[in-house]
């Protein structure tokens, strides 16, 4: 059984903000989100924490480990560097999905993200250090079968681009209707999902679905672990067993 910590983080009063006192240039936004994802990834990842971008002035963290002080110092860092805040809540559960589900019922609760009254909220409860277990999250790491060769080598960038969008978006509804987990795009043709406690047959069943729907081929390294890095490591050794053996699916546990 897993129990995944996920914080959900909204940029308070965003939308509004940025057309106010006029409209703000794209590029300059861009910047600012791309530098708060950047700051906030290197505050949750000292922490053994990981955070996703998601639609950036949104964001979804996978925070075991984390109280709510240390949710509180993360809020407090970015309000002294950046002309917005942020507010947080924080659930757990055996199942990711229904964990953010309760993240975002709580936040939403403390009012809307275009609510200029509500700053910097932070609500919900982290898992106390005495129930905390070596199995609590549940990483995998999915990459496409050699992309470079069929994509990056073959294709023109924007072609490239499409491919492996299609395969992380039926990926990403697979697992979410299919598996209950949260999948994220992290760059290059990598995909990260936190799950709940699935097997080898859950993952091979989600890398044969996206291959029927999309014909894009994935293999997947699986790793569990006290917290987010220790488990997205494993699955990162994992994934190097599936290159080197050809094997669709690995389990580091």
């Amino acid at each position: 059984m897993t129990n995944t910590q996920v914080t959900h983080i909204q940029i308070d009063n965003y939308g509004p903000w940025t057309v106010t006192p006029e409209p703000r240039r794209e590029v300059d936004l861009q910047t600012l989100q791309s530098r708060l994802y950047a700051d906030l990834s290197q505050l949750f990842g000292n922490r053994d924490g990981y955070v996703f971008f998601s639609r950036f002035d949104n964001m979804i963290a996978v925070t075991n480990g984390l109280d709510m002080d240390a949710h509180a110092l993360v809020q407090e860092s970015v309000s002294n560097r950046y002309p917005v805040t942020m507010s947080m809540s924080v659930a757990t559960g055996t199942d990711p999905a229904q964990a953010l589900g309760d993240a975002t019922e709580q936040l939403q609760a403390a009012g809307s993200a275009q609510d200029q009254s509500r700053r910097e909220i932070l609500r919900g409860r982290a898992i106390d250090e005495e129930f905390r277990e070596p199995s609590d999250v549940q990483i995998a790491h999915f990459d496409v079968n050699d992309a470079t060769g069929k994509y990056t080598d073959e294709l023109n960038e924007f072609d490239t681009f499409i491919h492996i969008e299609q395969g992380y978006a039926e990926l990403m509804r697979y697992m979410r209707q299919a598996h209950d987990s949260l999948s994220f795009f992290v760059g290059g043709d990598n995909i990260i999902a936190v799950c709940p406690a699935l097997d080898a047959d859950d993952y091979q069943d989600a890398v044969d679905h996206v291959h029927e729907a999309v014909d894009v081929e994935l293999k997947v390294g699986v790793g569990r672990g006290r917290n987010a890095h220790s488990a997205g490591f494993a699955a990162k050794h994992a994934l190097e067993d599936c290159r080197a053996t050809g094997a669709d699916v690995e389990l580091d546990f």
